[in-house]
């Protein structure tokens, strides 16, 4: 009965719009505004990475990971030259790197605190093979890929959360907590601004299967989720076999792009992480 209340109280709560964010992310938020200004100047957007010195320490770790400087050049050493490499749509990534860890960054119960580290492992990982599917065999943008592989467990992050004051909250995850987990992940998706496409890509993620051959940005997501070495500690019991069956196994065994991308993307999900560990 108890959990049956928390779990009304949540749905309330997102419904209404009343979603909570941690105060330490606003400056990541103000980035996150100023970079959705198609007017933003460059400038603009350098001093608010300097404004916060984690954000702007942040930005020059991801512009020298191995996502951004495979193709070579010299090691980024200013906020102005993260910048410039990255470029806004991926410093918006990065902004919403911050929230989604913020709220991980908040729990108090080493528990709690554990499964927000790896649920960070896991979204790195999806992140990572998001990128590279995109690139290599999805044909869809490889930074829209990337910033939905990011934010693709916001929803998971954000109960873990409140976990934190509701014990129980996460036991025996069933069909309600399901539902609770795309109820908190569609506010907070229109709360952080994720464009409409990305946003839809996400929400309709549970229960999904790829489509053989995977195409489009939900099969990305699905795909990496499927390929990740490390699973969301938050699975329930559809994600668990999400993207299973004999024409998605037969299609990935022996696949000789899917080796090469698993090789690609494991340097990406770990230079990824620590460039993003916020």
């Amino acid at each position: 009965m108890e959990k049956l209340r928390d779990y009304a109280q949540i749905v309330a709560e997102a419904r209404r719009g009343q979603l909570v964010f941690p105060t330490s992310v606003n400056a990541a938020l103000q980035l996150q505004q100023a970079l959705a200004d198609p007017d933003c100047h460059v400038e603009d957007a350098i001093r608010k990475v300097l404004a916060e010195p984690v954000l702007a320490a942040r930005a020059v770790a991801l512009a020298n990971s191995a996502v951004f400087s495979r193709l070579g050049g010299p090691v980024v050493t200013s906020a102005r030259g993260a910048v410039l490499r990255v470029g806004y749509r991926n410093l918006y990534s990065l902004a919403a790197a911050m929230v989604v860890r913020q709220f991980g960054a908040r729990i108090r119960q080493p528990q709690l605190r554990y499964q927000a580290e790896r649920l960070w492992q896991h979204s790195a990982h999806v992140a990572a093979l998001s990128h590279v599917l995109a690139r290599k065999l999805t044909r869809v943008d490889p930074d829209t890929a990337l910033f939905a592989g990011i934010m693709h467990e916001v929803g998971g992050f954000y109960l873990l959360s409140r976990a934190d004051d509701m014990p129980g909250l996460l036991d025996d995850p069933d069909a309600r907590m399901g539902a609770l987990h795309e109820i908190v992940t569609r506010e907070l998706l229109g709360k952080l601004m994720v464009p409409e496409p990305v946003a839809v890509a996400i929400a309709s993620l549970r229960g999904g299967a790829v489509s053989i051959p995977p195409g489009g940005l939900r099969d990305t997501l699905l795909l990496a989720k499927r390929l990740a070495p490390l699973r969301s500690p938050l699975a329930l019991a559809d994600d668990a076999v999400l993207a299973r069956g004999a024409a998605l196994d037969a299609y990935l065994a022996g696949n000789a792009l899917i080796d090469d991308i698993l090789l690609e993307s494991a340097e990406e999900a770990r230079s990824m992480s620590a460039a993003l560990l916020v």
